[in-house]
């Protein structure tokens, strides 16, 4: 069975980019000394779980700035906008996103995940595609930006599944949405 992962990178104030789109914000500064870090053989471990990405055109455009963490797993970039890539594993989407995850991924791929922006994960919540949320609070107040959840419009219960400190400061908590 399948299951779809929403990971977003936020501010502890609920922003996920700067006024301006900008991201620069994403590497913390501050150092926890009882947080963990993970090792690069933990990281790759995790990420071979990962089947295919979901993600918005911004953030595909944030991800080749940023020197494109997904490697050569499947990503499916949904944009109204004509974008092109180098990239073998990017496809470009732009129709029905229940009918992508449904009908396109899931049969697929055991584990998605949907790694932005806030209208694609907002979208994702309405429709109840998701299985669960991984939010990575960056210890950082920006005041101003793109939120994370902005009236989403329906009420979802959640049960917090995990929670990890890491030295830089970052704190991860993973909950499973309880389906109504």
């Amino acid at each position: 069975m399948s299951k779809v992962t929403i990971h977003m990178v936020s501010s502890l104030d609920g922003f996920i980019a700067k006024k301006d789109g900008t991201v620069s914000w994403l590497q913390s500064k501050d150092t926890y000394d009882k947080g963990i870090t993970l090792s690069q053989e933990d990281i790759e471990n995790y990420l071979k779980t990962i089947h295919c990405y979901v993600m918005g055109s911004k953030t595909y455009e944030h991800a080749l700035e940023l020197g494109w963490p997904y490697g050569d797993k499947p990503v499916y970039v949904l944009s109204h906008r004509p974008l092109r890539s180098d990239k073998k594993n990017v496809m470009f989407f732009s129709g029905d996103i229940n009918k992508l995850i449904t009908q396109e991924l899931k049969p697929k791929y055991e584990n998605i995940w949907v790694v932005g922006g806030a209208m694609i994960t907002k979208e994702v919540i309405r429709l109840k595609l998701a299985n669960e949320i991984i939010i990575s609070m960056i210890p950082i107040i920006l005041g101003d930006g793109t939120l994370f959840f902005d009236f989403i419009g329906q009420e979802h219960n959640l049960h917090l599944k995990d929670v990890t400190a890491y030295k830089d400061g970052m704190v991860e908590l993973t909950y499973d949405i309880k389906q109504q």
